[in-house]
C-alpha cells in the first residue's frame, strides 16, 4: 500500500522534519494546502534542500494548493490518506477536526490545544477518529530519543531505582526543567520565526506547548502503557514570567523591522517582554511533579532537558549542563547497594541498545550511551513517522491507554496556564 500525505498550512519546522527521510510505504507525491505567505515559503525551502543535499537526498515532489480557500478546497479534493499538521497553534485543533470529518488520519505536532475551552473538542475528536477507525496521533517525539528510553528502564527497575518517592512540594518526586532557544540552527540552517510565534494567544506558552513533551515524558516513566484520568491529577500552583527580546533581536530572527500590532501590549521602550516561560507543580497519583520551562535567547550549547526521577533505592538524573558539556548524560545516585541489579539491567538493555555502560563515578554511576545510538533531535520526527504510518497501513488501533493519557495531559497543560500566576 502507497499511501498518500497530505500538508496543512506548514508553518513550523517540524511539518518538514517529517520529510526528511523517504518511506517505503508513501506515495513521493505530497500535496501541499496552505495559505500564500512565508511560513509555506520557509516550508518550501526545507524540502527543497532535503531533495538537494549530497548525502541521501530525498526525492519528493510537491504539488501546492495554495490560497485563502485552501482548507474548503482540501475538504472537497482530499487527495490522500494522512494530513500532516504543525503551525500555529490557535485554530489548529478545528483543522485537525475537519480533516478527522473529511476522512484522514492525522499526524499533528504539539500542542493541538493552547485554551482550556478547547478541551471539548479535543475529546469529541479523538472519540470520532476512534469511532471511525482513523489514527490521529500526537507527534511526541521524545519517546524515541534513547536517553528516555533508557531513564524509563531504570526507573521501572525495582532492584535498581526502588518505589517512585511521593515527595513533597519543597523536594518533588520528579522534577523537570526544559529550557528552549529562539535563536537557532535546525537541520544545518538558522531557523526564521514568525511574528506570531511571539504571540502567546497564537503560539501558547511553555507550559502549553513544550509542557505536552515533558508531561508525556513524566506520565510513561511513572506509570507505563497505563491510562491516566484526569481525576488523578491535581494542580497545586504555577507562574508564568516574560523573556526580553530587543527589537534587533526580533528584526534578526523574524526579518520584520516593526513591531506588530498584536505584540504592542507587551512592548515597551523598544522592548518585547515575551510571557511565554511557566512553572508547574502538581501530583499525579500522590507523586510530586515539578517542572520548569522557559525560552532564552540564545545558547551555545542547544536546548537543554534535564530530569530527576527520587526513588526508594537510587536517584535518577539525567543532566544536560555545561559539566556534560550541553550533551544529555545519565546518572544513577545510589541510596542502596544496586550496583549489580544496575549492572544486570545494562546487560538486558544492551542487546537493544549497543554499546551501552554503567561507569562508577565517584559515589555515582553514569549510563554511557554511545553516539551511536544518540540519532538526534531531527532523526526523531522519522522514527515517529515511521511508527504512525505503520498504524495507519495495517489498520492497527492506538494502545487504549493513549486516549485517556492525552486528555490528561493537555487539561494539565490548558489548565496549569489558566491558573498560573503571572509575575
Amino acid at each position: 500500500m502507497s499511501l498518500r500525505l497530505i500538508v496543512v498550512d506548514p508553518g513550523h519546522f517540524h511539518c518538514a522534519l517529517v520529510q526528511k527521510e523517504m518511506y517505503p510505504n508513501v506515495d513521493p507525491t505530497v500535496h501541499v494546502y496552505a495559505p500564500v505567505g512565508p511560513d509555506l515559503l520557509d516550508y518550501l525551502d526545507r524540502i527543497v534542500r532535503f531533495n538537494t543535499r549530497a548525502e541521501a537526498p530525498t526525492r519528493w515532489r510537491l504539488e501546492v494548493h495554495a490560497g485563502e480557500d485552501f482548507l474548503d478546497r482540501l475538504a472537497r479534493e482530499r487527495p490522500g490518506d494522512v494530513a500532516v499538521f504543525s503551525g500555529r497553534n490557535a485554530g489548529k485543533i478545528q483543522r485537525i477536526a475537519a480533516a478527522i470529518d473529511a476522512g484522514l488520519n492525522v499526524l499533528a505536532d504539539k500542542p493541538w490545544i493552547i485554551r482550556a475551552e478547547d478541551l471539548p473538542l479535543l475529546e469529541q475528536v479523538l472519540r470520532k477518529a476512534q469511532e471511525r477507525g482513523l489514527i490521529a496521533y500526537d507527534l511526541m517525539t521524545g519517546r524515541h530519543d534513547v536517553m528516555n528510553i533508557v531513564q524509563a528502564a531504570l526507573h521501572a527497575d525495582s532492584e535498581v531505582f526502588g518505589e517512585q518517592l511521593a515527595g513533597s512540594p519543597v523536594e518533588p518526586g520528579v522534577a523537570v526543567d526544559s529550557v528552549h532557544h529562539i535563536l537557532k540552527q535546525v537541520a544545518g540552517a538558522p531557523n526564521p520565526r514568525p511574528p506570531w510565534f511571539f504571540d502567546v494567544a497564537q503560539q501558547g506558552v511553555t507550559l502549553s506547548d513544550i509542557g505536552t513533551h515533558l508531561i508525556d515524558r513524566v506520565h510513561l516513566t511513572l506509570f507505563p502503557d497505563q491510562a491516566i484520568d484526569r481525576a488523578e491529577l491535581r494542580i497545586l500552583g504555577g507562574e508564568r514570567w516574560s523573556t526580553a527580546v530587543r527589537a534587533p533581536q526580533f528584526t534578526q530572527v523574524t526579518g520584520t523591522r516593526a513591531w506588530p500590532e498584536f505584540l504592542a501590549p507587551h512592548v515597551h521602550d523598544d522592548v518585547l517582554e515575551y510571557p511565554c516561560n511557566s512553572r508547574l507543580l502538581y501530583h499525579v497519583r500522590g507523586v510530586h511533579v515539578a517542572m520548569e520551562m522557559r525560552w532564552d535567547w540564545e545558547s551555545a550549547g542547544g536546548d537543554t532537558h534535564t530530569a530527576v526521577y527520587r526513588g526508594s533505592r537510587a536517584r535518577i538524573e539525567l543532566r544536560q549542563g555545561p559539566a556534560q558539556g550541553w550533551r544529555p548524560e545519565l546518572f544513577v545516585v545510589p541510596q542502596a547497594d544496586i550496583g549489580a541489579a544496575l549492572q544486570r539491567r545494562i546487560a538486558a538493555l544492551a542487546p537493544a541498545h549497543p554499546g551501552l555502560a554503567a561507569e562508577r563515578s565517584g559515589g555515582e554511576w553514569h549510563v554511557a550511551v554511545p553516539d551511536a545510538l544518540r540519532i538526534g533531535h531531527d532523526a526523531h520526527f522519522a522514527a515517529l513517522a515511521r511508527k504512525f504510518l505503520d498504524h495507519v497501513e495495517y489498520r492497527r488501533p492506538l494502545p487504549a491507554w493513549e486516549r485517556p493519557n492525552m486528555l490528561a495531559k493537555y487539561w494539565l497543560c490548558t489548565e496549569g496556564v489558566a491558573r498560573a500566576v503571572l509575575r
